[in-house]
Formats: structure tokens, C-alpha cells, sequence
């Protein structure tokens, strides 16, 4: 009575095996084939393809390694800025030690507090494009796979959503700089220092060395963006030896938390309309540059705040407002906590596939609530 089972059976695992065959065998046939193809030509014809073929295999697996290893991650490097060491806020000048505090000579004239903030985007910047490769403007990732956006694919995009992220907290900070933080009351010049790093952080994002609209050589992003970091490194510079002038008062606080706000506002907009419509699970290829873009504008803004509280710290003083700032960046560090190895985009009530669109659209929206708190406070 097993007979017919087991017949059943062995001509299923058969069919399977002959199946697998067949798909092995369509997979391999063009190599097969290229190969005949090959080893029957001089070195003439040789010499270049070899040439053509390692010159793609190196450049793959430099594209590999380039979005896969991320130096200098660490959503705790804030520390190393000893922000709770500065007691002057920005652009203040820094009272003179007294004789008894020190055996050095004077150096004579007056040193004034560099930025944090400008210190912050400057190093964020740098970890961009100096420490890591601008992935968004790397020739292969221009190609895409096969013709297809990496951002369209599950592949090898990670990393540039999250520089992009990065880079979008940067811009946005540049722009406060040139326009209120940098400036008396919006009366005096702008900064010219300051205005250069703004222009250059606007560059697109994906330029490479050679362009088609327009047509032709082009300077490619990250060098845009390494002019930018030295000019926030010479705004700096001329701050601490007051030349510059940063304005640290409670309302261009407002304005600038305020600005960061709607940022993340329109970042929790994109996700939930992800998370909403587009129920894939793990299958959603767009969601994980959606998060990790939303990760690295927090990574990004997470500093940024962190070295506003150094800048404006008798204004947060005066205020009360030391606890409240606190847990602000503390919502802030427990949303870059979350980082899953896979992204899904899965249904809110879902139990088998999660929805890390929802999780992180929460977390920002908890971050914009403490900073809509903030300036309240701010306001009164």
C-alpha cells in the first residue's frame, strides 16, 4: 500500500533534481559559452578582455567594501567634543586667566568661543567624504545594478541613504548659520566663510567626474563638500579670535529648533507614507534607504543639538531648560539605538514580518514633540 506513496515521491525529488539541473545549468551556460568563446583567440583579444574583466572585479570590490565598512560610526562621538567643558557660549569672549592660574606668558589679545555646532557639521562632513567614500556620486553606484537604482534594490545601499541623512542635517544647519546663528539680530553681513559652505553643501549629491545633463567633465561632489569643511574650520577659527560672530540668543535658539522640527516632520511624513502603502515586509526594496536616511538625519541632528547645548548654554540656563534639553537628546540617542540588520516593512499588526518604518517614524515623532516642548519654553 506504500508503493504508490513512495513512487509519488521519488518522481517529485525526481523532477526536482532534473529542475535544479536545468537552472544550474541556464546559469552557467553563457559562461560556458563566453569561455569556448575564449580560449579560442590570440592574446590579442585576450589581453584586453583579462585587462577589462579585472579592472570590473577590482572596481566591484572596492564599490563592496566601500558601502559595506562604515569608519568612524559611533552615534556616541559627541562625547569626545567634552561639550560639558565649555562654561562661555559661542562667539562670548573667554575671560582671561588669572596670573595665579597660570606660569605662561600672555598672548595677548582676546580669544573668544569657537562654534560647536560649526565644529560638529565640519566633522561630519569630514567622516562623509574623507573618512569614508561618497558613495551617492561613486561611478558604480551612478550605473546602478544592472540599469537599476541601488535604491531600488535590497543591495548596497544602506550607507549612501544614511550619508545623504547626514548630509541633510549638515545642510539644513548651514543654512541657520549664514541666515540667523552667524548674524546680530539679521542686521549685519552675512559671513562669507560661512555662506561658501552653504553654496557647496547644496551641490548634488550623485556627481561624478562626467556628466550627460549638461554634458560633460564635471567636479565631483566630495570636493565640493571638502571646500565646504574648510570653510567652516576658518569660520571657526576667526570666531575664536573674535572676528566673526555667532548670536546666541534665546530667539535664534527658537528659530533654529524650530526649522529642525519641520525637518523631522517631513522625514516622519516620507515614512509613514512607506509604512502605509507599501507593506512588502522584508520584500519593500525602498524601505531600508527610507530608514537609514531617517537614521542619519537623527545621527546628523543628534550632534548638532548636542553641541547647541554647549553653544546656547546661558541661554539654556536662564531658561531651566537643562532637563528638558537633556531628555530631548536622549529620545535622540534611543532612536539611533535601533539598528536592525534587516529592515521590514511589514503591516503595524503584523506578527511575522516587523514594520521598522512605524518604530522609527515613532521615535521622530517622540524627538520633534520634546523639541516643539523645547520651544515653547523658549517662547514664553
Amino acid at each position: 500500500m506504500l508503493d504508490p506513496i513512495v513512487r509519488f515521491f521519488q518522481r517529485a525529488f525526481a523532477a526536482l533534481g532534473r529542475g535544479i539541473g536545468l537552472l544550474v545549468a541556464w546559469l552557467v551556460w553563457p559562461f560556458m559559452a563566453a569561455h569556448g568563446w575564449y580560449s579560442g583567440r590570440s592574446w590579442i583579444i585576450k589581453g584586453p578582455l583579462l585587462a577589462l574583466l579585472v579592472l570590473f572585479v577590482g572596481l566591484y570590490g572596492y564599490f563592496f567594501w566601500q558601502t559595506q565598512v562604515w569608519s568612524r560610526f559611533d552615534p556616541d562621538f559627541v562625547e569626545e567634543y567634552r561639550l560639558t567643558e565649555r562654561t562661555v557660549p559661542a562667539g562670548q569672549e573667554i575671560p582671561a586667566p588669572t596670573p595665579a592660574a597660570t606660569d605662561a606668558p600672555s598672548a595677548g589679545g582676546a580669544q573668544c568661543q569657537s562654534s560647536a555646532i560649526v565644529d560638529v557639521v565640519a566633522d561630519l562632513t569630514d567622516v562623509n567624504v574623507n573618512q569614508n567614500a561618497w558613495i551617492s556620486s561613486m561611478l558604480l553606484y551612478r550605473l546602478g545594478l544592472f540599469g537599476i537604482d541601488w535604491d531600488h534594490t535590497p543591495f548596497l545601499d544602506n550607507k549612501a541613504s544614511f550619508q545623504r541623512g547626514v548630509n541633510q542635517a549638515v545642510r539644513r544647519t548651514s543654512v541657520e548659520l549664514v541666515d540667523t546663528l552667524a548674524r546680530v539680530r539679521g542686521t549685519s553681513g552675512i559671513n562669507n566663510d560661512l555662506q561658501d559652505a552653504r553654496n557647496n553643501l547644496q551641490f548634488d549629491e550623485y556627481s561624478w567626474y562626467f556628466g550627460l545633463s549638461p554634458f560633460g567633465p564635471k567636479t565631483p561632489t566630495p570636493s565640493y563638500y571638502r571646500a565646504a569643511i574648510d570653510s567652516f574650520r576658518k569660520f571657526n577659527t576667526d570666531l575664536a579670535a573674535c572676528r566673526s560672530t555667532f548670536d546666541s540668543r534665546a530667539d535664534n535658539l527658537v528659530q533654529f529648533v524650530d526649522r529642525i522640527a519641520n525637518d523631522l516632520g517631513s522625514t516622519s511624513a516620507i515614512l509613514r507614507e512607506r509604512s502605509e502603502n507599501y507593506n512588502g515586509g522584508w520584500f519593500d526594496t525602498r524601505a531600508d534607504d527610507r530608514y537609514w536616511f531617517a537614521y542619519g538625519q537623527l545621527y546628523g541632528y543628534y550632534a548638532v543639538l548636542s553641541a547647541a547645548g554647549a553653544d546656547f548654554s546661558q541661554v539654556i540656563r536662564e531658561r531651566n531648560l537643562a532637563p528638558l534639553w537633556a531628555e530631548t537628546l536622549s529620545q535622540f540617542r534611543s532612536a539611533l539605538r535601533i539598528q536592525p540588520a534587516i529592515i521590514s516593512n511589514g503591516r503595524e499588526d503584523g506578527w511575522i514580518m516587523p514594520t521598522h518604518l512605524a518604530t522609527m517614524g515613532f521615535y521622530i515623532l517622540r524627538v520633534r514633540s520634546n523639541l516643539v516642548e523645547v520651544r515653547s519654553v523658549l517662547d514664553r
